[in-house]
């Protein structure tokens, strides 16, 4: 079992910019990837970005160039900054862990609005 706490969201206005952060309650050293979803009203789940323990980055093709994943294994942490934000960016986003079994956050509302 792990727990994921979301932190970061809120509302910024176009061309701004936010930092997530994801803490898992233990060692992320070993998850097989963690990473960021994101789902706006009525429309499904979609990945934003994730690290994977071979070291590959994945990024959605809507983000590329202006949303950066990172991790910091001494924290247990898992970082989203995002920047140049777009109303379309608009959603709640998950923290999602892949270990043994799949996990989530509660989720954290990002709004991009002037």
């Amino acid at each position: 079992q792990v727990q994921l706490v979301e932190s970061g969201g809120g509302l910024v206005q176009p061309g701004g910019s936010l930092r997530l952060s994801c803490t898992a309650s233990r060692s992320i050293l070993f998850f097989r990837a963690m990473g960021w979803y994101r789902q706006a009203p009525g429309k499904e789940r979609e990945l934003v970005a994730r690290l994977t323990r071979g070291g590959n980055i994945d990024y959605a093709d809507s983000v590329k160039g202006r949303i950066t994943i990172s991790g910091d294994n001494a924290k247990n942490t898992v970082y989203l900054q995002m920047n140049s934000l777009k109303p379309e960016d608009t959603a709640v986003y998950y923290c999602n862990a892949q270990i043994d079994s799949t996990y989530w956050g509660q989720g954290t509302q990002v709004t991009v609005s002037s």
